[in-house]
């Protein structure tokens, strides 16, 4: 194991071996490290945290996989993290994210950075979430889904489907609620983006276009800013 400076390591830990961990991290007690995980620095993981334990898929052969957790990344206490399966070889867990208690991240899972996952979230294998998504606690989230940057998605929801960015996803079953506008203007985006947003998403999902003429005439009669390459780089 490879174990930075000024790490701290709470009593009845286990660090495996081809383990490594950042400066100024701090495992606390009962924590189980499983070997070929990666932990960046100032991350802090609580008790009885699972980390980067062989995933719970049939089709796991024992291939060496890893885990990889970026800077300043929590894990709260009783999580279990999964390291990936030779579909992808890894597990990856971005910077300054927020994992809640109890919750579960499951094999070949991509989570990028600032995302917040509450209490008792199941991430199913494969999920890919983007920068600054939120998930309400108790949602699980089904095989492969897609879940954009910016998204919010209410506590309590099933998620079987796809959730694009900026979008605020709520209801049983889950349906499109509008745009995530508080969460658009708490990261600082003016009030001519987020009404840019509301329209391509208008556009796509209010018109009596289908969804290729809508991404058409998106690239036709909209400036292409940062939001809109976004939203199209998704649906594509």
């Amino acid at each position: 194991a490879d174990i930075g400076e000024n790490v701290e390591i709470g009593p009845f830990s286990i660090i495996e071996g081809n383990v490594k961990i950042g400066d100024n991290t701090k495992i606390g007690p009962n924590v189980l490290i499983r070997r070929y995980t990666e932990i960046g620095q100032e991350c802090d993981i609580f008790n009885g945290a699972v980390v980067g334990e062989i995933p719970m898929d049939l089709k796991f052969e024992g291939e060496k996989t890893q885990l990889i957790i970026g800077d300043r990344t929590t894990i709260r206490e009783f999580c279990t993290i999964h390291r990936g399966t030779k579909d992808r070889g890894i597990t990856n867990i971005g910077s300054d994210c927020l994992i809640m208690s109890y919750g579960h991240v499951a094999h070949d899972v991509v989570i990028g950075n600032n995302v917040i996952v509450s209490i008792s979230v199941n991430i199913a294998g494969h999920v890919e979430i983007d920068d600054y998504a939120i998930i309400g606690g108790c949602t699980p989230v089904h095989q492969f889904c897609k879940i954009g940057e910016h998204a919010f998605i209410g506590g309590g929801r099933l998620i079987l489907q796809d959730v694009p960015p900026y979008i605020l996803a709520t209801g049983e079953p889950l349906k499109y609620s509008g745009i995530n506008s508080v969460g658009l203007r708490r990261r600082k985006f003016n009030s001519e983006s987020r009404k840019i947003i509301k329209k391509v998403y208008s556009l796509i999902y209010q018109s009596d276009c289908n969804l290729s003429q809508a991404v058409d005439r998106i690239k036709s009669n909209f400036e292409e800013t940062d939001e809109v390459k976004t939203i199209l780089k998704f649906i594509e």
